[in-house]
């Protein structure tokens, strides 16, 4: 099945096409192969870009919008405005083609490409049991974070200064390249949600052809725009 993937819950505006398959057997159950993607970071230029780097992906696959069976898409965390333009594209292409939307946190996605790119060797070996750290820009000197152990999350998602998150058992971190170094761990080269990744966390819904739950974005906080009008209520008492 063809999957469009889309995530802007970073400053990485990504869309790709995605091949979906079932595996034969316990050691690959899942196939996933990229057909095209296109991934910018700019995390001013999420509504400008993200449906012509839809466009280009279908056009360099030489695919039309009706080949597309579901679209799968992260739902944070991540800053408000950047978030809800992912959320909303995919959304409008969905009810445009008639298809199902599936949403996946989206440092889920980020620790599925860390576990599963027999491409690029982890700088560490890590063993069966360990455990792995996500990170992600939540601005104002924060940081999203959740942790893995054997592919699922045991811990997370939240936000918190990186001086207060406690690493607990981690032996590895992957995620935002200008966060990973605030943590003495060995880092994976996984940074931000990639198509195959936001694939990989929803394949078993996609395969099964279930009926995906309602698009809940994870924000964890406010928006600036309503603590700063709450601020004003504080100081004048209205």
């Amino acid at each position: 099945m063809l999957v469009l993937a889309v995530d802007t819950a970073t400053p990485a505006v990504t869309a790709g096409l995605v091949d979906l398959e079932q595996g034969a057997g316990a050691a690959n159950p899942v196939l996933v192969r990229t057909v095209a993607s296109r991934v910018r970071v700019d995390p001013r230029a999420h509504a400008e870009v993200l449906t012509p780097q839809i466009l280009e992906c279908l056009t360099e696959a030489g695919r039309s919008r009706t080949d597309i069976d579901a679209i799968v898409v992260g739902v944070g965390p991540g800053p408000f405005t950047g978030l809800r333009v992912g959320m909303a594209t995919a959304a409008a292409f969905g009810d445009a083609l008639g298809i199902p939307v599936y949403g996946v946190c989206s440092l889920d996605a980020i620790a599925a490409d860390a576990a599963a790119d027999p491409a690029v060797p982890p700088p560490v070996e890590l063993p069966p049991e360990a455990e792995l750290l996500v990170v992600t820009d939540a601005r104002r000197r924060e940081v999203y974070w959740a942790r893995y152990r054997e592919g699922a999350r045991v811990a997370g998602p939240e936000v918190c200064k990186p001086s207060d998150l406690d690493t607990a058992e981690a032996t590895a971190i992957a995620g935002s390249a200008s966060h990973v170094d605030y943590f003495d761990l060995p880092v994976l080269p996984a940074e931000t949600p990639s198509p195959a990744g936001l694939v990989r966390v929803a394949a078993a819904e996609l395969l099964s052809g279930s009926v995906p739950e309602p698009l809940v974005p994870l924000y964890l906080r406010r928006p600036d725009a309503v603590e700063n009008a709450y601020r004003r209520l504080d100081r004048t008492g209205a």
